[in-house]
């Protein structure tokens, strides 16, 4: 079973799947679905729509030298049948795809090395450049926080307190019929019961 690679996206092109697009000249196009087809048509270049395998590479999100990719190129050499050489290249064909796996795990953290640090820095100018649209503290608030802090005993942040008070709180779920559940209470080895 051949899988041949979308000539638009890259994506793989299983047999019976997908348009195969015939050109006058002869050359023959295929394509794992529409969406690729019409862009081919309008003349679209793979290298500038994110979406594809080209610009992956091109933007260095893709392993692009690899030993492993060698496996996966079209080779055109009729090979008479042997059992133990179908075998052998099934466990070779399994073994690469667990390599290449590895490396493209191993590629990923490569790339995202320092990401969040970069978000957190990011996140943090945004808000210093529109600290005056976030919401202000009240006067007391401000005064407890002051005075914690000069206590010492309890270091509190300002940025964690507002994430706190933003906290909404959550309403209790009615019963159906407006009921109200009622539970019974152990006090001093007596039931009781209570309301919610």
């Amino acid at each position: 079973m051949r899988v041949d690679p979308c000539y638009f996206c890259g994506r793989p092109t299983f047999p019976s799947k997908g348009l195969i697009f015939n050109r006058n000249d002869g050359k023959s196009f295929r394509f794992c679905r529409s969406k690729c087809h019409k862009n081919f048509k309008h003349r679209r270049n793979p290298n500038k729509l994110k979406w594809t395998k080209a610009y992956r590479m091109k933007a260095g999100k893709e392993m692009t030298v690899d030993s492993t990719l060698l496996f996966s190129a079209r080779r055109n050499v009729p090979v008479r049948y042997n059992r133990d050489l179908m075998e052998k290249t099934i466990q070779a064909m399994a073994r690469v795809s667990e390599i290449r796996a590895r490396r493209e795990r191993a590629f990923y953290k490569r790339r995202m090395v320092g990401k969040k640090a970069r978000e957190l820095a990011l996140a943090r100018k945004l808000v210093a450049e529109n600290e005056h649209l976030l919401p202000r503290l009240r006067g007391s608030e401000l005064r407890r926080l002051k005075e914690a802090a000069a206590d010492g005993d309890v270091a509190m942040d300002v940025e964690n307190e507002t994430e706190q008070d933003a906290v909404i709180p959550k309403r209790k779920s009615q019963v159906f019929g407006g009921e109200q559940r009622r539970l019974k209470v152990r006090i001093n080895d007596e039931m009781d019961s209570a309301l919610d």
